[in-house]
């Protein structure tokens, strides 16, 4: 029987995130760069007759298990699409704020269809789970490889983009303890399309989010300056539709020297 295995559900960051217009089905037709850290959450799981999870972690007590989960909903999923009788007992270590703009619910999905796979001797290039990862919502197929790429129509559309500079670059997540919800942001969007994301000249694109998200929660706005103030930050910016930002540093000592400075909820970590 296969024992335990873990994957890391590895916290998702946007370093570009243009929004070109509103769709009929309620999405929106955007381009974004996708990044990531090397740290996130944690699922561990083995084989067992049936599905089920637990939840334990500093960030556990914002998130039930129940069928909603995502994680649950994604191992279902994957067992309906294959026909596979076998089951998983689910373990989620949280360490990631939830409705963060960090892709958290999504990453755990995605590392739940990567661990499921394992368990259930599925190829990783197994069609299913892709198929899976694109019906559980926009975010999840990039998190599925948790690779840079850049995303477009409503983020699933997914092209490889490397850039040698980007990886291991030191990267400091921060939140400032408030959720904030991704409709309520992309609706206050004020459907002016500022033009197409070039992924060569990302540092001096855009998070077209970060005006709406700033207006629902101002806190974001203090982060953002907090992080600029840093010695040896690069580049700071919101993720997603917030609240979370990020920076990127000239070195780990000063990316360690700025956490010491964060009075919120903060994640040193690396790009993959």
């Amino acid at each position: 029987m296969t024992g335990l295995l873990s994957e890391t559900a590895y916290a998702k960051i946007n370093l570009a995130l243009h929004i070109r217009a509103r769709r009929p089905d309620g999405y929106h037709e955007l381009e974004t760069l996708f990044s990531f850290a090397e740290d996130g959450d944690r699922l561990s799981g083995q084989l067992a007759n049936d599905l089920s999870l637990t939840i334990s972690g500093p960030q556990a007590s914002a998130l039930a298990a129940g069928e909603d989960n995502l994680v649950l909903r994604a191992a279902r999923a994957l067992q309906a699409a294959t026909g596979i009788a076998h089951g998983a007992a689910l373990h989620l270590e949280k360490y990631l704020p939830v409705a963060a703009g960090l892709g958290g619910g999504s990453a755990d999905a995605a590392a739940t269809l990567r661990l499921v796979a394992r368990l259930w001797s599925l190829a990783p290039d197994d069609a299913a789970i892709m198929a899976v990862a694109q019906a559980l919502g926009a975010d999840v197929p990039a998190c599925v490889s948790s690779l840079t790429c850049i995303g477009s129509g409503r983020g699933d559309r997914l092209a490889p983009y490397r850039d040698p500079a980007l990886a291991g670059t030191p990267l400091l997540l921060v939140n400032p303890g408030i959720p904030l919800l991704t409709g309520p942001v992309f609706a206050g969007w004020d459907g002016i399309d500022r033009g197409a994301l070039d992924p060569a000249g990302w540092r001096t694109s855009r998070n077209d989010l970060t005006g709406p998200a700033v207006a629902l929660v101002p806190e974001i706005a203090d982060v953002l300056a907090l992080l600029a103030a840093q010695p040896g930050a690069t580049f700071v910016r919101m993720s997603g539709s917030g609240a979370s930002c990020f920076a990127l540093f000239d070195s780990a000592e000063a990316r360690d020297a700025a956490a010491a400075n964060i009075p919120f909820w903060h994640m040193a970590s690396r790009i993959r």
